[in-house]
Order: C-alpha cells, then structure tokens, then sequence
C-alpha cells in the first residue's frame, strides 16, 4: 500500500511538475484525449521569439521621370514614317513667272524653264488648242521632295489661260469646280468603309498663291472677283510678281491700295497664327509675316538664286531686295502645317456642313449630350412658355379677326342704314315737290275759273 500511494504520489508530483512546466512556457494544449484520459502528447519544445526589429524605410521621390514628354518624338517618328502632303494652287496671268517661283521655292526644277508658261504642253495639237482656248484649264503636276530625311508629297495645281482672254467672264469657274470637287472626293474617302488610306489620298488644296501683275495702282475687276470667290475655300496668299520693276516706295504704296481694296471687298487672306507659348520675338516675327502682305516677289534667274542686270544684282534671298524668304516662312517652313490645319478644320468643315445641309441631312444635337434633369426641366419650362405665348398669340389674332369682322360688319349696317335713309329722304322729297307742283296747278286753275267766270250782282234780301 506504501509502494502504491508512493507510486501515485510519485504520479502527481510529475503531473503537476508538467502542469507547471506548461503553465510557465504558456506553449502546451490539451487535447481531447488529455481529458478522455489517454496519454498525453509530449510537448513541442518552447519557440523563442526574436526581439522586434526597426523596419527600414526607404525615401523615393516621387516626381520621377514618366515618359509622356516623348510625345513629341513618337509623334515626330510617325510623321517622318508617314510623310507630308501639300498641294499648291497657283493662278494668276501667263509671263508673271509662277514656273520660276516654285522652282526657286523649293529648290528644284519641278518644271522645265525652257519650255512655255505652267501647265502649257507644246506638243498639244493646234485643233486641241483651238477647241480649248476659250476655256480656262486646270493642270496638275506632283513631285517627291526629300530634305533632311523628311519626304513631302507636293502638287503643284495651274490653271493656265486665267485672264488671257479678252472676255474673262466666268473665267474662275474651273478653278472654284476643281476645288469643290476636290473636296467632294475627300468627303466621300471619309463615307467608304475602309479609310486607311484617307490621309495618304489626301488632294484638299492647301494654299493659293495669287499672282498680282505689278501695275503700281489698282488691282483689276477680275483680280477681286477671282480672290473674293476663292477666300472662302483656301488659304489665299496675294504675292506681287516681278517687284523688281517697281522701286521700294511704289511697292509699299502698292501693298497698301491693294490691302485697303481687300478690306473694302471683304476678302481675307492667310493670318499666320500666333500661341500663347510663343515668346515676345516669335510673335513679332509673326506679325512682321502678316503685315508684309502681300509679298513683293523676284524669282531667280535658271540655275541661281538671284537675277543681274546692268545696275547690279537682285539676291532672292535677300530680304532687303524682295520678299521671298518671308513667303518661303509663310507658305513652307513656318506654317506649313498650320495651312494643312486650317484647310481641314476651318474650310473643309465649312464646306462639308454646307453640303450636307444642301442635302437635307441634318444632325440633332441632343444626341451628344448628356441628360440633365435640371438642364431638361428648363428645356421643357421654356417649351411650356413658348407653347403658352403661341396659344396667346393665336387667341389675340383669333380675338382681333372676330374684333375686325365684328366692325367691318356693323360698318356695313350702318352704311346700309345711312343708303336706306337717303333713298327715304330723296323719295319724300320728290313726293313733297310733286305735291308741291300739283298744289301749285290746282290754284292757277282755280285763279284762272275765278277770272273767267261773269260776275254776278248780289241780291238784296233776307234769302240771296
């Protein structure tokens, strides 16, 4: 019996001994068998824990470098991949030197010097000039042009014949035709299914370069009607050819009856644009541009960039000797793009808005916007307003037609009345003179019985 209650004391003191042991490491559960009275698990051993350590912070900036300012380059790489188009309307009279202007403009023999005026085909047959010389034509000729790695798509369009005839009526009618249907075939481009190549087939005429016979005073009938017909639908650059005749003081007294002719008439020409991030001297170089239209103008001589005679040399790209680096500025190394900008924004959408509505396609608006129900409360409150204001239009024309018909009507009543009462009146009246004239017979009838009767003596008496 002592062997058993030492056994079980035994027992208890190391139960009690593991109680303390997982009491005190606080890392030993029980289990369900622990309480059924199975044998215990024998505990893990005790994990320790390291002491807390500082988290290490690190400090970036947050303005670092995104990669949108490349843009420009993307852009820049996408351009140059794709190339420019640029098309060039030049008109003006034969022998005023366009041919020689865009061959020193852009530096290459786009048309033969040795041969006639722009556009003119010497081996054209005389029967075939004979059948088209009443008519202004339209020629067209396109070249590839490539400077620094950078391609451009030029066309040159001429109408040759424009104000050589003696009668030039109507003479800027293929020239305004040719415009629009160049238009029209964009338009229809932007219509097809597939428009991938919209841009590439782009033929919109980008500018006009209008070439003004240097007279020295004022422009001609056919020069303003040409210019106010075209304004609307290209850019219109005015250049006077072949300055060199004139001398500084006719030039500038030129420039200014030709401008003041342009306002008088309406006509606008080619504003080159200024922005807001253009600095002070950008913005004077541009208005510099603006204010020296339209240019006075010298084309080199073949080969050179400049024409000699027997008082000295004329430089081209002098600009003390002529114009022509600052229409070169305008037309192609400045504003190139905003000509090609203007043109789709401004004077294409003009004429697609114009033609669409010609067409009767009209476009609701409330489409794209979007619903507002304080925006369409106000929208039906007018409509109720102008509903109300229609209803009390109508009821006062309605009131005042009654109004009107209600007088017109005791008008003619009273002027019935007023007919009625002078036939009355004028019937008595002849009744009463009738009366009067009979009256009048009866007593010179009775007078005249009277003094032809005897007289007859009276009796004396009682009875007579």
């Amino acid at each position: 019996m002592d062997n058993l209650s030492n056994s079980s004391g035994s027992t208890g003191n190391s139960a009690n001994d593991r109680r303390h042991s997982s009491d005190h490491n606080s890392t030993t559960h029980t289990s369900p068998m622990d309480i059924d009275g199975a044998p215990a698990p024998i505990a893990a051993p005790a994990r320790v824990v390291p002491p807390h350590q500082e988290v290490k912070i690190i400090h970036r900036d947050i303005n670092t470098y995104v990669g949108f300012a490349n843009l420009p380059k993307q852009w820049h790489r996408k351009s140059i991949r794709r190339g420019f188009n640029f098309n060039l309307l030049c008109v003006g009279q034969s022998g005023l030197g366009k041919s020689t202007l865009i061959n020193t403009l852009f530096n290459k023999d786009i048309y033969d010097l040795h041969q006639s005026e722009i556009g003119e085909d010497d081996f054209v047959s005389n029967e075939e000039e004979e059948e088209d010389n009443d008519r202004v034509k339209i020629d067209t000729i396109s070249t590839t042009i490539e400077e620094n790695g950078v391609e451009l798509n030029l066309t040159v369009i001429e109408a040759p014949g424009f104000g050589d005839f003696i009668d030039n009526t109507n003479s800027w009618e293929p020239i305004i035709d040719e415009i629009n249907s160049r238009f029209d075939q964009y338009l229809d481009s932007e219509n097809k299914i597939d428009r991938s190549n919209i841009i590439h087939e782009d033929n919109r005429i980008h500018a006009c370069l209008y070439f003004i016979e240097p007279t020295g005073h004022n422009l001609k009938a056919l020069d303003l009607k040409f210019m106010e017909m075209i304004h609307t639908k290209c850019n219109l650059i005015p250049i006077i050819s072949k300055s060199d005749i004139l001398d500084d003081n006719e030039i500038f007294e030129f420039k200014n009856v030709i401008k003041q002719q342009l306002l008088e008439n309406n006509i606008e020409y080619f504003k080159p644009p200024t922005y807001a991030v253009d600095d002070s001297e950008s913005i004077a170089m541009t208005e510099q541009l603006y204010d020296l239209i339209p240019y006075a103008i010298v084309g080199g001589e073949q080969g050179t960039r400049s024409r000699s005679y027997p008082w000295g040399i004329i430089e081209v790209d002098n600009p003390q000797h002529c114009d022509f680096v600052f229409l070169r500025d305008v037309l192609i190394k400045n504003f190139m793009e905003e000509l090609r900008e203007k043109t789709n924004t401004v004077l294409y959408e003009n004429y697609r808005s114009n033609k669409l509505k010609s067409l009767g396609i009209k476009q609701d608006n409330s489409v794209f916007r979007e619903y507002d129900p304080e925006l369409k409360e106000l929208e039906d409150k007018k409509l109720h307003e102008a509903k109300l204001a229609k209803l009390e239009t109508e009821m006062k024309t309605v009131f005042q037609q009654k109004v009107s018909e209600k007088e017109k009507k005791l008008q003619k009543s009273e002027s019935e009345l007023f007919q009625r009462h002078k036939e009355m009146k004028d019937k008595l009246t002849k009744q009463l003179k009738a009366l009067e004239e009979k009256k009048h017979q009866l007593e010179m009838s009775l007078a005249n019985q009277v003094s032809n009767s005897p007289v007859q003596s009276k009796k004396k008496g009682f009875l007579r």
